[in-house]
């Protein structure tokens, strides 16, 4: 089961239960997902599912993050969103997966001792093997540490 067919089934379960907010956050999501495969003209692979669900986060937290404290109700829908979106959202690694990454990383390129010069080098090889398992920023601040 792809993972639109699992946010269908999921909208149509909050549907029985009468949940009005899931409901619609799903339908949201559903309606990317759709989206992204019209667009594609294909089914989409996990990973491109993956990063439709994280860019909706992505989209939800930055909302939640401009909003005014005064905006109670906003924000209490921002959250109640990111709650049921990160139940479709692939598994995010820790601080120490991530180091423990760069540092194999860096050991396949052969540096020992990271400079700030050699940052674009790892970030390139880094990135691709960490898309949509971590954030960006994450990354670049853990190996903003580990650098010299």
């Amino acid at each position: 089961m792809n993972k639109t067919e699992l946010v269908r089934n999921e909208m149509i379960k909050a549907m029985k239960q009468q949940d009005g907010e899931r409901k619609l956050t799903l339908s949201l999501l559903l309606q990317s997902l759709q989206k992204a495969e019209k667009d594609k003209r294909a089914i989409l692979s996990d990973a491109e599912a993956d990063a439709v669900v994280l860019k909706e986060i992505k989209q939800t937290q930055e909302t939640l993050d401009m909003c005014p404290a005064d905006r109670t109700d906003i924000i209490s829908e921002c959250e109640n969103r990111l709650s049921v979106l990160k139940e479709f959202a692939p598994h995010q690694l820790s601080e120490q997966e991530i180091k423990t990454e760069i540092e194999k990383v860096l050991s396949e390129i052969n540096i020992i001792k990271p400079t700030r010069k050699e940052k674009g080098i790892i970030m390139k090889v880094i990135m691709p093997r960490l898309k949509g398992k971590a954030d960006g920023k994450i990354i670049n601040n853990i190996l903003d540490g580990i650098l010299e």
